[in-house]
This record gives structure tokens, C-alpha cells and sequence, in this order.
């Protein structure tokens, strides 16, 4: 199964003009709460994008959901937004959490979205949605969120294996924060703008290092999973020549598909 990127880049185009395809028929909904963003996601019944939108916040630490009443809020405005996009109310959706979450913390989620006037119909490991939406049979998916660097192994169609630890793009902004004695948020900043990248990349090259070696130490046991493509989403690999310095620390290539920051809230959406 080939990896396909025309519904990335569909949604990305969707986002950023605030418009929508028509939409007949079912319809799915999917929320991801990020460290950095949260965005809401429409799909027609076969996965296809019909609307999106999203919102820079901190709503959510590591995982876990820090501002209940500012993340609801949020998805509560995202929600009015796709709604008059494509004049359908949004009633069921889905959500995600990094792996290995639970008890309350991945309850959390859905309470948001059920806050916010969504029905939570199911919750999946972020990295599992990142497959889906990249239409992965085969390989690894590594998911960096804010806080943590999380996998997910397909096999045949299958999850195979799933871990995630500490480690993500928050880690990146403390350390432009330290190195360049500037706010948090001023980093957050830096890190987005395309222009800052070539030079932040050797002081955060560190940091990108340790993501790498991370991947590659949950994998270490798994000598059969050697030859499968990995593919890496989240906000972080937008960075400037990210691929290749991820690709050099892991030890062979990775590939960044285009506009990673929507590969999961796509994915999520098509468990809706």
C-alpha cells in the first residue's frame, strides 16, 4: 500500500483558505489536543477532508490536559467555525493521546470535546492515527508531540508494537530559551518561523539527537522491524533540514511528509 499525501495536503489547503468541499453524506470529526495547537478535523465517510481549523494554545502538557476550561473553549470556537463552513452540526467525534495514557488522564480528552458539545465516539494512540492518515500498511510512524516521542509499528495492516517517551518540541523551545536568555513563549515563537531555522538548527541539533536515539532504543529489540520505512509527523519536523539530521542521528532515513503538524489531526478524524 503506497503512502499517499493528496489528503495532507487537501487539508492544509482547506485550513489555510477557511473553506470547505461539499460535503454529502456521513461524515466523521476528529479533535487532537496538542502541546502547541489544537485543531479539529471533517471528513467525508471515506477519510476524505471536508473542513478543518486550528488554534495556537498550551492547553495540554505532556499529554495531559492542564486548562479543561481553556481547551474546551477552543474547540468549542473551532467547532462554530467548521460548522458554518459546511452548514452541518458537529455531534460525534473522535480523539487521540500519546501511548500508554490512561486512567483519568486519557479520559480527559474526551471530556473536552464532550464540554465543547461533541460526543466522544473513540479515543486512539496518536501515532496510530498518524497511520491511518498516511495510509501506512507497513512501517513505523513516529509522532513528536510537545512532550513526548511516541511510535507505532504496522504490520500487515496491524499494530505490531507501540511505545512513547518524554521528549518532544517543548523541549526544543526550553532550550532556545536558555541558549538565546528569551521567554518561553518567545522561543515557541522563534522555533516556528521558518526564517530562525538554518540558524537554531546547531543549537537545538542536541535535542533532535536524543529524539532520534530515543526511536531507535525502542526499536533496539525488535531487529525484525529493521527494514520497515519510518515516516516522523508533528509540529517539530517542520524544521529546516530535519529529516536529515533526524536521518543521520537514527542511522538510516526517515521520511517527513508535507505539512507534518496535520498528519495525526487527519488520522484522528478518520477513526471518528
Amino acid at each position: 500500500m503506497e503512502t499517499d499525501y493528496s489528503r495532507i495536503k487537501q487539508l492544509h489547503h482547506l485550513i489555510e483558505t477557511k473553506t470547505a468541499t461539499k460535503l454529502s453524506g456521513p461524515y466523521k470529526v476528529g479533535v487532537d489536543l496538542g502541546t502547541a495547537d489544537v485543531v479539529l478535523v471533517v471528513t467525508d465517510n471515506e477519510g476524505n477532508p471536508v473542513a478543518g481549523s486550528m488554534r495556537w494554545a498550551s492547553v495540554v502538557r505532556d499529554g495531559l490536559v492542564v486548562d479543561f476550561r481553556g481547551a474546551t473553549s477552543i474547540v468549542e470556537e473551532l467547532k462554530d467555525e467548521v460548522e458554518q463552513l459546511i452548514g452541518v452540526k458537529l455531534e460525534k467525534g473522535a480523539t487521540a493521546v500519546p501511548p500508554g495514557t490512561v486512567g483519568r488522564n486519557a479520559l480527559a480528552c474526551g471530556h473536552v470535546i464532550a464540554g465543547a458539545g461533541i460526543e466522544p465516539v473513540s479515543q486512539v494512540d496518536e501515532p496510530v492515527a498518524a497511520a491511518k492518515a498516511l495510509n501506512i500498511d507497513h512501517g513505523i510512524v513516529v509522532d513528536i508531540g510537545g512532550g513526548t516521542t511516541g511510535i507505532a509499528v504496522l504490520k500487515n495492516g496491524d499494530l505490531a508494537f507501540t511505545a512513547d517517551e518524554p521528549t518532544g518540541g517543548t523541549h526544543i523551545s526550553l532550550v532556545l530559551s536558555g541558549a538565546y536568555n528569551i521567554p518561553f513563549a518567545e522561543a515557541e515563537h522563534m522555533k516556528r518561523d521558518e526564517s530562525q531555522h538554518r540558524k537554531i538548527m546547531p543549537v537545538i541539533f542536541p535535542v533532535v539527537e536524543k529524539m532520534a536515539t530515543i526511536v531507535k532504543d525502542m526499536l533496539a529489540g525488535h531487529r525484525e522491524y529493521h527494514d520497515y520505512p519510518v515516516y516522523v509527523v508533528g509540529g517539530t519536523a517542520y524544521l529546516q533540514d530535519f529529516e536529515t539530521h533526524f536521518s543521520k542521528a537514527f542511522g538510516r532515513r526517515v521520511h517527513v511528509p508535507p505539512h507534518p503538524l496535520l498528519v495525526t489531526p487527519l488520522g484522528i478524524a478518520m477513526f471518528g
